[in-house]
Protein backbone atom coordinates (compact mmCIF):
# COMPACT_ATOMS: atom_id res chain seq x y z
CA UNK A 1 0.00 0.00 0.00
CA UNK A 2 1.47 3.38 -0.99
CA UNK A 3 1.78 6.12 1.61
CA UNK A 4 -1.01 8.70 1.33
CA UNK A 5 -0.74 12.33 2.46
CA UNK A 6 -3.68 14.66 3.06
CA UNK A 7 -3.95 18.29 4.21
CA UNK A 8 -6.66 19.75 6.44
CA UNK A 9 -7.31 23.27 7.72
CA UNK A 10 -8.19 23.61 11.41
CA UNK A 11 -9.33 27.22 11.52
CA UNK A 12 -7.36 30.44 11.13
CA UNK A 13 -5.53 32.96 13.30
CA UNK A 14 -5.14 36.70 12.93
CA UNK A 15 -1.77 37.78 14.32
CA UNK A 16 0.75 40.61 13.90
CA UNK A 17 2.68 40.34 10.65
CA UNK A 18 5.93 40.91 12.56
CA UNK A 19 5.47 37.55 14.29
CA UNK A 20 6.09 35.91 10.91
CA UNK A 21 8.35 38.46 9.23
CA UNK A 22 10.63 40.61 11.36
CA UNK A 23 10.21 44.39 11.10
CA UNK A 24 6.95 44.31 9.17
CA UNK A 25 3.73 46.07 10.22
CA UNK A 26 0.06 45.27 10.28
CA UNK A 27 -1.85 42.04 10.82
CA UNK A 28 -2.17 38.84 8.83
CA UNK A 29 -4.75 36.06 8.88
CA UNK A 30 -3.13 32.67 8.50
CA UNK A 31 -4.34 29.06 8.22
CA UNK A 32 -3.81 26.51 10.96
CA UNK A 33 -2.78 23.37 9.04
CA UNK A 34 -2.61 19.74 9.99
CA UNK A 35 -1.76 16.68 7.91
CA UNK A 36 -2.90 13.07 7.83
CA UNK A 37 -0.59 10.31 6.64
CA UNK A 38 -2.03 6.88 5.91
CA UNK A 39 0.58 4.10 6.06
CA UNK A 40 0.08 0.33 6.02
CA UNK A 41 1.29 0.25 9.63
CA UNK A 42 -0.73 3.12 11.02
CA UNK A 43 -2.52 6.41 10.58
CA UNK A 44 -0.49 9.48 11.48
CA UNK A 45 -1.51 13.03 12.32
CA UNK A 46 1.04 15.85 12.09
CA UNK A 47 -0.05 18.62 14.45
CA UNK A 48 -3.54 18.93 15.89
CA UNK A 49 -4.55 22.58 15.63
CA UNK A 50 -6.30 24.52 18.36
CA UNK A 51 -8.23 23.49 21.46
CA UNK A 52 -12.02 23.43 21.33
CA UNK A 53 -12.08 26.19 23.96
CA UNK A 54 -10.76 28.56 21.29
CA UNK A 55 -14.15 28.21 19.56
CA UNK A 56 -16.26 29.20 22.56
CA UNK A 57 -14.07 31.27 24.91
CA UNK A 58 -10.94 32.38 23.12
CA UNK A 59 -10.24 35.18 25.58
CA UNK A 60 -10.52 32.87 28.56
CA UNK A 61 -8.46 30.18 26.89
CA UNK A 62 -5.65 32.40 25.63
CA UNK A 63 -5.64 34.74 28.61
CA UNK A 64 -5.49 38.56 28.64
CA UNK A 65 -1.99 38.73 27.13
CA UNK A 66 -2.54 36.01 24.55
CA UNK A 67 -5.76 37.43 23.15
CA UNK A 68 -4.08 40.79 22.47
CA UNK A 69 -2.07 39.31 19.60
CA UNK A 70 -3.83 36.02 18.80
CA UNK A 71 -7.36 36.17 17.40
CA UNK A 72 -8.75 32.72 16.52
CA UNK A 73 -11.18 32.36 13.65
CA UNK A 74 -12.28 28.87 14.57
CA UNK A 75 -15.77 27.49 14.09
CA UNK A 76 -17.39 24.19 15.10
CA UNK A 77 -16.54 21.59 12.49
CA UNK A 78 -13.05 22.99 11.93
CA UNK A 79 -11.45 21.11 14.83
CA UNK A 80 -9.11 18.29 13.89
CA UNK A 81 -11.43 15.49 15.00
CA UNK A 82 -14.13 16.81 12.67
CA UNK A 83 -11.70 17.28 9.80
CA UNK A 84 -10.80 13.60 9.96
CA UNK A 85 -14.37 12.81 8.96
CA UNK A 86 -13.54 13.92 5.40
CA UNK A 87 -11.35 10.82 5.22
CA UNK A 88 -13.82 8.57 7.08
CA UNK A 89 -11.23 8.26 9.85
CA UNK A 90 -12.39 8.25 13.45
CA UNK A 91 -10.13 10.11 15.91
CA UNK A 92 -9.53 6.87 17.78
CA UNK A 93 -8.03 5.30 14.65
CA UNK A 94 -5.03 7.65 14.65
CA UNK A 95 -2.08 5.61 15.91
CA UNK A 96 0.61 8.32 15.98
CA UNK A 97 0.36 12.04 16.65
CA UNK A 98 3.54 13.89 15.70
CA UNK A 99 3.74 17.40 17.12
CA UNK A 100 6.10 19.83 15.40
CA UNK A 101 6.16 21.64 18.74
CA UNK A 102 3.77 22.28 21.60
CA UNK A 103 2.46 25.79 21.00
CA UNK A 104 -1.30 26.03 21.41
CA UNK A 105 -2.08 26.16 17.66
CA UNK A 106 -0.13 22.96 16.99
CA UNK A 107 -0.95 20.83 20.03
CA UNK A 108 -4.29 22.26 21.15
CA UNK A 109 -6.22 19.36 19.62
CA UNK A 110 -4.08 16.57 21.08
CA UNK A 111 -6.77 15.44 23.51
CA UNK A 112 -9.16 14.90 20.59
CA UNK A 113 -6.91 12.04 19.42
CA UNK A 114 -7.19 9.75 22.46
CA UNK A 115 -5.46 6.55 21.33
CA UNK A 116 -2.43 8.00 19.58
CA UNK A 117 1.16 7.77 20.73
CA UNK A 118 2.47 11.34 20.77
CA UNK A 119 5.88 11.64 19.10
CA UNK A 120 7.98 14.74 19.70
CA UNK A 121 11.48 15.85 20.49
CA UNK A 122 12.49 15.40 24.12
CA UNK A 123 13.96 18.92 24.10
CA UNK A 124 10.53 20.32 23.18
CA UNK A 125 8.74 18.41 25.92
CA UNK A 126 11.27 19.47 28.53
CA UNK A 127 11.15 23.09 27.42
CA UNK A 128 7.35 23.19 27.35
CA UNK A 129 7.00 21.58 30.77
CA UNK A 130 9.41 24.14 32.24
CA UNK A 131 7.17 27.07 31.25
CA UNK A 132 4.73 28.76 33.64
CA UNK A 133 1.26 27.29 33.82
CA UNK A 134 -0.19 30.41 32.17
CA UNK A 135 2.39 30.83 29.43
CA UNK A 136 1.06 32.68 26.38
CA UNK A 137 2.15 30.01 23.85
CA UNK A 138 2.41 26.78 25.86
CA UNK A 139 -0.78 25.53 27.51
CA UNK A 140 0.07 22.44 29.51
CA UNK A 141 -3.53 21.28 29.55
CA UNK A 142 -3.32 20.92 25.77
CA UNK A 143 -0.48 18.41 25.72
CA UNK A 144 -0.04 16.98 29.21
CA UNK A 145 -3.08 14.80 28.68
CA UNK A 146 -1.98 11.39 29.91
CA UNK A 147 -1.41 10.05 26.40
CA UNK A 148 1.62 7.87 25.79
CA UNK A 149 4.48 10.18 24.82
CA UNK A 150 7.47 8.97 22.81
CA UNK A 151 10.23 11.52 23.41
CA UNK A 152 12.83 11.29 20.69
CA UNK A 153 16.20 12.96 20.20
CA UNK A 154 17.17 13.88 16.66
CA UNK A 155 16.03 12.27 13.44
CA UNK A 156 13.46 9.50 13.84
CA UNK A 157 12.16 7.11 11.16
CA UNK A 158 8.64 6.32 12.36
CA UNK A 159 8.10 3.10 10.39
CA UNK A 160 11.75 2.23 9.65
CA UNK A 161 11.21 2.49 5.91
CA UNK A 162 12.12 6.11 5.16
CA UNK A 163 8.57 7.22 4.34
CA UNK A 164 7.74 9.20 7.50
CA UNK A 165 10.77 10.77 9.17
CA UNK A 166 10.94 13.37 11.94
CA UNK A 167 13.62 15.98 11.24
CA UNK A 168 14.93 18.18 14.08
CA UNK A 169 14.53 21.80 12.97
CA UNK A 170 14.93 23.77 16.17
CA UNK A 171 15.09 27.53 16.07
CA UNK A 172 11.45 28.55 16.37
CA UNK A 173 11.48 26.64 19.66
CA UNK A 174 14.31 24.66 21.29
CA UNK A 175 12.80 21.33 20.26
CA UNK A 176 10.93 22.04 17.05
CA UNK A 177 10.76 19.29 14.42
CA UNK A 178 9.49 19.04 10.86
CA UNK A 179 8.33 15.93 9.01
CA UNK A 180 9.55 14.42 5.76
CA UNK A 181 6.94 12.32 3.98
CA UNK A 182 7.73 10.30 0.88
CA UNK A 183 4.82 9.22 -1.29
CA UNK A 184 4.41 7.97 -4.83
CA UNK A 185 3.79 11.61 -5.72
CA UNK A 186 7.11 12.83 -4.36
CA UNK A 187 8.81 14.06 -1.21
CA UNK A 188 7.10 16.60 1.05
CA UNK A 189 8.60 18.59 3.93
CA UNK A 190 5.94 19.54 6.45
CA UNK A 191 7.63 22.56 8.02
CA UNK A 192 5.49 23.29 11.03
CA UNK A 193 6.73 26.67 12.24
CA UNK A 194 10.30 26.18 11.04
CA UNK A 195 9.30 28.20 7.95
CA UNK A 196 6.04 30.11 8.04
CA UNK A 197 5.95 31.69 4.59
CA UNK A 198 7.30 31.12 1.09
CA UNK A 199 8.84 34.59 1.08
CA UNK A 200 10.67 33.73 4.30
CA UNK A 201 12.57 31.01 2.47
CA UNK A 202 12.90 32.94 -0.78
CA UNK A 203 14.42 35.95 0.97
CA UNK A 204 15.91 34.31 4.09
CA UNK A 205 13.68 36.67 6.09
CA UNK A 206 13.45 35.46 9.68
CA UNK A 207 10.41 35.80 11.93
CA UNK A 208 10.22 38.52 14.52
CA UNK A 209 9.89 36.00 17.32
CA UNK A 210 12.36 33.13 17.32
CA UNK A 211 14.19 31.25 20.05
CA UNK A 212 17.47 30.85 18.14
CA UNK A 213 18.06 33.02 15.07
CA UNK A 214 21.20 31.23 13.90
CA UNK A 215 19.53 27.82 14.15
CA UNK A 216 16.42 29.09 12.35
CA UNK A 217 18.52 30.50 9.51
CA UNK A 218 20.43 27.21 9.24
CA UNK A 219 17.10 25.42 8.85
CA UNK A 220 16.17 27.78 6.00
CA UNK A 221 19.36 26.82 4.20
CA UNK A 222 18.61 23.15 4.82
CA UNK A 223 15.12 23.54 3.37
CA UNK A 224 16.56 25.28 0.32
CA UNK A 225 18.90 22.35 -0.26
CA UNK A 226 16.01 19.91 0.04
CA UNK A 227 13.97 22.02 -2.37
CA UNK A 228 16.80 21.98 -4.90
CA UNK A 229 16.79 18.17 -4.71
CA UNK A 230 13.10 18.13 -5.60
CA UNK A 231 11.32 18.11 -2.23
CA UNK A 232 8.14 20.15 -1.91
CA UNK A 233 8.28 22.57 1.01
CA UNK A 234 4.94 22.86 2.83
CA UNK A 235 5.13 26.28 4.47
CA UNK A 236 3.64 26.44 7.94
CA UNK A 237 1.21 29.38 7.89
CA UNK A 238 1.32 30.88 4.39
CA UNK A 239 -2.22 31.99 3.38
CA UNK A 240 -1.45 32.43 -0.33
CA UNK A 241 0.38 29.11 -0.55
CA UNK A 242 -2.31 27.31 1.43
CA UNK A 243 -5.03 28.43 -0.99
CA UNK A 244 -3.28 26.30 -3.63
CA UNK A 245 -3.24 23.16 -1.49
CA UNK A 246 -5.99 20.56 -2.05
CA UNK A 247 -7.85 19.61 1.11
CA UNK A 248 -8.90 16.16 2.24
CA UNK A 249 -10.41 14.00 0.92
CA UNK A 250 -8.36 15.05 -2.14
CA UNK A 251 -4.96 13.44 -1.83
CA UNK A 252 -1.94 15.71 -1.66
CA UNK A 253 0.65 13.04 -2.31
Amino acid sequence: MPVELYAVTCGHLTIPSAFLLAKTKGWITVPVPAYVIVHSRGKVLFDSGMHLKAQTDAAGYLGPEGIKANIPIFSPGEEVAARLAALSIAPGEITHLINSHLHYDHAGGNAQIPNAEVVLQRAEWDHAMAQPDHDVAYHKGDFDTGQQVHKIAGEHDLFDDGTVVCLPTHGHTPGHQSLRVRTAGGEFILCGDACYLKQSLDNLHLPGIVADKEAALAVFHRFRAMQERGARIMYGHDPEFWRTIPQAPTRLG
